[in-house]
């Protein structure tokens, strides 16, 4: 089937791409806000739901527990399986190649094991995989095991928590000198649906939660602000002086400003987003760094995520707030209501006679008055054979 190459179809088509790339309005995000909220009220009862239901799987730093790492070698994740429940008894909480090439490593994360248990596996694993040393010689020091007290994961969540709040007063703070109360508000609700989002997708997936997480959740909600306020700033250069006229609404400057930041965003989000990813395939692939894998992912989620509520979510959020009272309200009242008694009169028909009001019988039909000048009769009247008075 030959697609169709109709000149009119691809110049919309470019007219279409040309409007979204320079802002000038192609997508109604504002008109359209209550198909967004629902949007946005189905993902955040999703992850509310996932959080309720499947929790978190939080990492050894949180719950405590012995970490024990070995050069992978020739080594499965398998095999080490096997011997850890062949000494121990029962199931590592995770068996994991971390790492690739030379620099791979395996490491058993389980429940906290006492030092006899340590001793003995090391051993069992030595004699069975004889994993080597920097200088290439079998040596039981090449395998590595530490316990983690789950004291130090309370202590950094609390520290984290406090953080959090800092960080949303001081934003608060600044928003709210800097803008105004309204757009305050929107931009908070903004980051609260980041952080809950981002947490769904970590309940959802099964993404372990470390410190380095946690620390990551800080550093996407500086992001997503930096997107919020860059819309805000436009649309408050859009809305300056829009109450006293009566040509567009609050809502629709909202709207211009998001489509003319739309682009920005797509770009910055971009932009972000490749460095996060070759961090992933560089430092966690390719050399094995555990931590920056827990710090990627929670950027990378983030990223994304902040990118739609800054679009879809604060901007809509503010113009319902707007709108529903005070002089904003007023004026979008006024502007519709303007619209509507601006609708075109029935067109007279060309046919009908034009009538003039009569003297006492009512409208009568017009006539040309005839001309009285001394440009001579009028033509086709018939002489009356007297002359005219003169005044």
């Amino acid at each position: 089937m030959d697609k169709d190459t109709s000149p009119g179809r691809s110049g919309a088509r470019r007219s279409w791409m040309n409007r979204l790339y320079t802002g000038t309005g192609v997508l109604d995000v504002v008109g359209n806000r209550r198909r967004w909220y629902m949007i946005t009220a189905v993902i955040v009862l999703i992850c509310l739901l996932s959080m309720a239901v499947r929790g978190f799987t939080f990492g050894i730093d949180f719950v405590g527990g012995s970490r024990i790492q070995l050069p992978a070698g020739g080594a499965t994740t398998e095999q080490v399986e096997t011997v850890y429940s062949d000494v121990i008894g029962s199931e590592p909480e995770s068996v994991q190649t971390v790492g690739t090439g030379d620099s791979a490593t395996i490491l058993i994360r389980s429940e906290t094991l006492s030092a006899d248990e340590l001793g003995a596996l090391q051993s069992a694993l030595f004699e069975e995989f004889q994993p080597t040393d920097d200088s290439g010689q079998p040596s039981r020091n090449a395998i590595s095991a530490s316990d983690v007290s789950e004291t130090w994961g309370g202590q950094i969540t609390r520290q984290a928590l406090i953080a959090l709040v800092v960080f949303l007063v001081i934003v608060s703070v600044y928003i709210g000198f800097r803008y105004e109360r309204d757009m305050a508000i929107a931009a908070l609700a903004a980051l609260v649906f980041d952080m809950l989002v981002t947490a769904g997708v970590y309940s959802l997936v099964g993404f372990e939660v470390t410190p380095a997480m946690v620390i990551g959740m800080l550093t996407i909600l500086g992001f997503s602000l930096y997107d919020s306020v860059v819309v805000f700033d436009k649309v408050e250069e859009n809305t300056r002086g829009v109450l006293h006229t009566h040509r567009r609404t609050y809502g629709e400057q909202a709207n211009l400003a998001i489509n003319q930041t739309l682009m920005r965003s797509i770009n910055t989000t971009l932009i972000g987003a490749l460095p996060i990813i070759g961090l992933m395939v560089i430092a966690v692939w390719m050399l094995g760094v555990g931590t920056l894998q827990d710090l990627a992912l929670v950027q990378l989620v983030g990223t994304v995520v902040g990118a739609y509520s800054s679009i879809f979510f604060a901007t809509p959020l503010l113009v319902s707030i707007k709108e529903r009272w005070g002089p904003v309200a007023a004026h979008t009242k006024r502007v519709q209501a303007r619209r509507a008694g601006q609708a075109p009169a029935p067109e007279r028909s060309a046919a009908a006679p034009r009538r003039r009001p009569g003297a006492a019988g009512g409208d009568r039909t017009a006539q040309t008055p005839r001309s009285t000048g001394s440009a001579g009769p009028v033509p086709g009247a018939r002489p009356t054979g007297k002359r005219q008075r003169r005044h």
